[in-house]
């Protein structure tokens, strides 16, 4: 039997009404019967289109407030008959059942319903059980149904069907039948991951149909894909495709910056997942300054945030060094013009955009899940171990290099003074090393430590971190705490007029 197949009949039943209108007409042009139902009926009618209702087929009227119109035998038999069978052939003469060569049917918006913040019934009530059953009866059908499953593919099924006769091949029919599966197992995970987010079953279900291509993963012998809306998250407004590595940047920068949202300007400066300049000021151009004078040998090709609007003055600073990517809330208007002045600098406006609650990795033949670590501490969170106790410049250092050590890789160790980040230890094995490391780096960009804090993302088996530091000039520790030999860093500290506290909570990053 040819696999090139004539479409003599047609079953419309779709949400959206986008788009249609130049389909049903080619339609009406070709020959082919439509069936339809419905919204989707009246639409057809209103275009003078004839159109042969469903309930003239099933003998049965839509009910349960159109919760079921096309779930009936003489639909699915329609669809699902084989017509190189003989004892199919047969019965759908026998029952009177028309055979249905196109479908097409799209589903109810349940990811838009649930993100506008909709009711639970309202949400429930955009479960399609009819649009969803239709897609797979036709998808698997392929060697004799064409079955178009979205708005999207209207362009391409048209390119499909206008060769003069409405037919199509089976390559053509198996690729939408692929492309109807892609939207109904996507369906399907959307409405589990609604409701598992409250009652928690230990599953894992991923589906993200907006993949991008990358020039290449983190090598150029990768490959490498981005799966995510960038734009809804992103506006941008200049500059070269962001690469694998880019990316991995600008999470890390965004989560970062996440921090100090709502705090006065801060401007941090990333390379390698890592902030390399972080500080806070009174204006975002000092900010800037005082955060490129932490590191400004690693900033050359960085990706840059801002929690504020970037001005002209911190543009006319930024223009002057190399970096990937600029990353801010808005950007003056002046300000953009200069900073488009680099014809591959990626210009990036932040949206307000809900972010993934649970971290997701390959590890060994599967895969790692866990909560995002939303925790940060705070002046409520510390416990006061030492004799000395630490003055408000201090603990307002303290947790602002807290902040910037739950972000930065582990083993690490943070040295900061008047929000200002000093240096840091990163990715070390050993966090006698990340200590060294951040002092070394501190005092070959001339920072005077005397007076400086040191926060840790995990607890001082040992003193010697805090006898490093003491000698260093470091006047402050903030630490997690719960080594057995706590009392051993505590001792040391209370001998030598050191301030402590500890929070309670590590902040390991892998």
């Amino acid at each position: 039997m040819s696999t090139v197949k004539k479409a003599t009949s047609a079953l419309i039943s779709v949400f959206h009404k986008d788009g249609l209108e130049p389909i049903v007409k080619k339609f009406q042009e070709l020959g082919i019967t439509i069936y339809s139902t419905g919204g989707t009926e009246k639409f057809i009618t209103d275009l003078g289109i004839p159109v042969i209702p469903v309930e003239d087929v099933t003998s049965y009227p839509s009910i349960l407030g159109g919760r079921v119109k096309t779930l009936h035998p003489k639909v699915f038999g329609g669809i699902l008959n084989r017509q190189d069978n003989e004892s199919d052939a047969a019965q759908l003469a026998q029952f009177d059942i028309p055979q249905l060569d196109i479908v097409i049917v799209d589903l109810y918006p349940f990811e838009k319903t649930v993100a506008s913040g909709a009711s639970e019934q309202n949400i429930i009530e955009k479960i399609d059980i009819g649009g969803i059953s239709l897609i797979r009866a036709a998808a698997k059908n392929f060697k004799d149904v064409l079955c178009v499953s979205s708005m999207e593919d209207y362009s391409d099924f048209l390119d499909v069907i206008s060769n003069g006769n409405g037919s199509s091949t089976l390559e053509n029919r198996k690729r939408f039948a692929a492309k109807s599966f892609n939207v109904s197992s996507h369906y399907d995970t959307a409405i589990f991951n609604y409701f598992n987010k409250r009652h928690g079953t230990a599953a894992l279900k991923i589906s993200e149909t907006n993949g991008k291509v990358l020039r290449y993963g983190e090598n150029p012998h990768q490959k490498g894909f981005f799966f995510g809306d960038f734009d809804a998250m992103f506006s941008k407004l200049h500059g070269k495709e962001l690469s694998y590595n880019n990316l991995l940047d600008v999470d890390a920068a965004v989560n970062l910056m996440g921090e100090f949202k709502n705090d006065a300007p801060t401007f941090a400066i990333l390379k390698h997942n890592n902030a390399c300049g972080l500080a806070q000021r009174e204006t975002l151009h000092q900010a800037y300054i005082d955060a490129l004078a932490g590191d400004p040998v690693s900033a050359f090709g960085g990706v840059l945030i801002s929690n504020k609007e970037i001005d002209k003055a911190t543009a006319e600073e930024i223009h002057q060094l190399f970096c990937e990517v600029v990353i801010a809330p808005s950007y003056a208007a002046d300000a953009l013009e200069l900073l488009k002045g680099k014809k591959n600098r990626i210009i990036l406006i932040q949206n307000e955009t809900e972010m993934p609650e649970m971290l997701v990795r390959t590890c060994l033949n599967g895969m790692l899940l866990q909560d995002k670590d939303y925790k940060t501490d705070g002046l409520e969170d510390l416990s006061y171990v030492t004799e000395n106790k630490p003055n408000p410049q201090e603990l307002e250092d303290l947790l602002f290099a807290s902040k910037l050590c739950k972000h930065t890789k582990s083993n690490t160790i943070i040295l900061a003074k008047n929000k200002q980040l000093c240096a840091s230890g990163t990715g070390q094995t050993s966090r006698v090393d990340a200590l060294n490391q951040a002092i070394h780096k501190a005092q070959s960009f001339k920072f005077d430590l005397k007076g400086a804090v040191m926060a840790s993302d995990a607890f001082f088996p040992f003193p010697d971190c805090v006898e490093i530091a003491d000698k260093a000039g470091v006047t402050s520790v903030i630490q997690p705490g719960g080594s057995i030999k706590d009392q051993l860093s505590v001792d040391y500290c209370n001998e030598n007029g050191i301030s402590m506290v500890m929070t309670g909570t590590r902040h390991f990053k892998h």
